[in-house]
């Protein structure tokens, strides 16, 4: 089995490992029929799991782990575990045994260990953190969504290469259309940042994609496929997405509740509200990824089920097979050699 058909797994982060992130593995081997899987985790738990999957038999590999970080651990603490099932497991990337990990583990760990060890790719200034979500035309790239508190227009106009990049890859699209977020759209709103980020990107290889400046509530109107911006705004809008979802979902439980004429009213209305359901489901958007480090890396949400994990894997399986460094590495190269002609001439010495 090659190396580009490998992940790692951290079995042993998350709130309901590992058995749920063996069962989300067994979903995962049915829908990735390639894929195998180098897994770090304590033997005497993990192994009788991995023993009942008739899915996972002959496709994992399990390498055992005396350590876990846990989900209130300190980063600076968990540095120190050097056999924890993270720590081993991101170093099987760098080793090359692996061409990815998947972690539902402590998230500030995950980003430390991988930015120490994996390190950042030739030409990113900085990794950012990427995931979907749903949009009222489908769904929508978001990043940086925590990473980087403050960033610098070189920053964005590489966030904006790595989710077009990104955006291709997991959603398919030919030519993702990209939005920088602002608290207008109109040309000049906003900092000097987002200005000159903006002037790079309608220089760049990716010039006619580029929207120009959308707002907040563009990410759910779905004007653009891939929304740009800085980790400690794109921190805010994805909680407070999240926030606006279990309202609604609250509100539509108080609705149908409220009395005999409202049980009625749900009963017809059953089938829509399934569909519904099914569509903002946030098991489907589970899997944020670490962008531009030498590595896949995918943080599953530490909560979620079987069925999210799997679409963690599914995350980070795709982005393996369409060899997403190495497009990222070619954009990069594409994007200096467009910014580099696009720069006027000094003038001679007189």
């Amino acid at each position: 089995m090659s190396r580009s058909q490998m992940l790692a797994v951290d079995a042993m982060g998350g709130d309901h490992a590992p058995e749920a992130i063996i069962a989300g593995l067994d979903i995962a081997a049915e829908r990735h029929q390639l894929a195998q899987f180098l897994i770090f985790g304590d033997e005497a738990r993990v192994a009788p799991l991995i023993a009942a999957s008739k899915r996972l038999k002959g496709r994992c590999t399990l390498r055992h782990t005396s350590e876990t970080i846990t989900g209130d651990m300190k980063p600076t603490v968990a540095l120190r575990l050097r056999d924890s099932s993270m720590r081993r497991a991101i170093d099987s990337v760098l080793a090359g045994d692996a061409a990815g990990v998947v972690s539902a583990g402590n998230t500030g760990a995950l980003l430390a260990l991988s930015k120490i060890v994996l390190k950042t790719m030739n030409g990113i200034d900085r990794p950012a953190m990427a995931a979907t979500a749903p949009s009222a035309k489908g769904d929508v790239v978001m990043l940086d969504l925590g990473l980087n508190v403050v960033c610098d227009s070189r920053n964005l106009t590489e966030f904006a290469l790595m989710g077009d990049v990104f955006a291709r890859i997991v959603l398919g699209l030919p030519a993702p259309t990209i939005g920088l977020l602002n608290i207008g759209s109109e040309e000049g709103k906003g900092d000097e940042v987002l200005n000159a980020a903006a002037a790079s990107l309608r220089e760049s290889p990716i010039a006619k994609q580029f929207h120009g400046f959308v707002e907040g509530h563009d990410i759910t109107a779905g004007t653009v496929d891939v929304v740009v911006t800085d980790g400690f705004t794109g921190n805010v809008a994805l909680k407070t997405g999240e926030g606006a979802l279990k309202l609604v979902a609250q509100l539509l439980r108080s609705v149908f509740t409220a009395g005999p004429l409202a049980k009625m009213g749900y009963i017809f209305a059953r089938g829509a509200l399934k569909r519904l359901k099914e569509t903002l489901d946030p098991r489907r958007y589970n899997g944020a990824v670490l962008l531009g480090l030498n590595g896949v890396v995918v943080k599953s949400h530490g909560g979620t089920d079987a069925l999210g994990f799997a679409h963690a894997v599914d995350v980070a399986l795709d982005m393996i097979s369409n060899d997403f460094n190495s497009r990222i590495a070619e954009g990069l190269t594409a994007m200096d050699r467009a910014l580099l002609s696009a720069k006027p001439m000094a003038a001679p010495n007189v």
